[in-house]
């Protein structure tokens, strides 16, 4: 008879612990964040229809990237909480082969353009996260744009 009820008991222990977020519920969250982190630090940006923030600190060129278009950046990648992942001063890559964040904003800068990117966990490494940065996690992106 015991352990029929350490069943029962570890079945109401596992079923009263926070389930995940739904992927709105998750969008949702990461927007809050973004604005709280925004606020607190004094920035305005606008706001993509898909939900990506961004920030141009110099537009560049009017001509904007395309996503078949090879891209040539300088990056620095950070958390909400300033904690740097990833930099590099120029690199060259497909614009169709980064995560959805970099493809919906980087075409907001022109050759020559500078700014930041706000990308909520969807259009980054989602819920599963990659290597290094964790599942449903906001990035930020000091980019400048090279040429493409």
């Amino acid at each position: 008879m015991k352990y029929p009820l350490y069943l029962f008991v570890a079945f109401i222990g596992l079923s009263s612990c926070s389930k995940d977020l739904s992927p709105a519920e998750q969008f949702e969250q990461d927007t809050k964040l973004i604005e709280e982190y925004l606020q607190s630090n004094n920035k305005k940006a606008q706001k993509t229809p898909e939900g990506v923030y961004y920030i141009v600190e110099k537009e560049g060129s009017a001509e904007k990237p395309k996503l078949t278009s090879t891209v040539t950046v300088g990056y620095k990648g950070y958390y909400l909480d300033g904690v740097s992942f990833d930099s590099n001063t120029k690199t060259s890559f497909p614009l169709y082969g980064v995560v959805a964040g970099w493809q919906i904003g980087i075409p907001k800068f022109g050759k020559g353009g500078k700014g930041i990117l706000l990308i909520p966990s969807a259009y980054g490494y989602g819920p599963k996260g990659n290597q290094s940065i964790g599942p449903n996690t906001v990035l930020i992106f000091d980019i400048e744009v090279f040429d493409f």
